[in-house]
C-alpha cells in the first residue's frame, strides 16, 4: 500500500457523504493493505482525518483511506478527476 496518501476528487465524496448522512448500506470496493481488492456492504459510521488522511469507518470492518476506494455503490473513483488536491 502506498504510505503516501493522494487526494480524492471533490465531486466523489458525495457518494460517500449520502451513504453516511442516510445511514443506508451500501457496496464498497477498496484495496487492502496487500493492494487486494476488498467487497463490502456496510454503513459509514465515521468519516475522519488524521495526519492529513481521510478515512472512513464502517460498521463491520476495518477503517478505509479514502484514497484505496475502488468504487461505492455503481460510482467508480476512477471516472473522475484524479484529484481535488490545490497545485503546490
Amino acid at each position: 500500500m502506498s504510505p503516501t496518501y493522494v487526494p480524492i476528487n471533490c465531486e466523489f465524496p458525495a457518494f460517500r457523504e449520502a451513504a453516511a448522512t442516510r445511514r443506508r448500506v451500501a457496496t464498497f470496493r477498496y484495496l487492502d493493505e496487500d493492494d487486494r481488492e476488498q467487497v463490502v456492504a456496510a454503513r459509514i459510521l465515521d468519516l475522519c482525518a488524521k495526519d492529513g488522511i481521510e478515512c472512513m469507518l464502517l460498521d463491520h470492518g476495518p477503517i478505509v483511506r479514502l484514497d484505496r476506494i475502488v468504487s461505492i455503490d455503481d460510482a467508480v473513483r476512477d471516472s473522475w478527476d484524479v484529484s481535488c488536491a490545490l497545485p503546490g
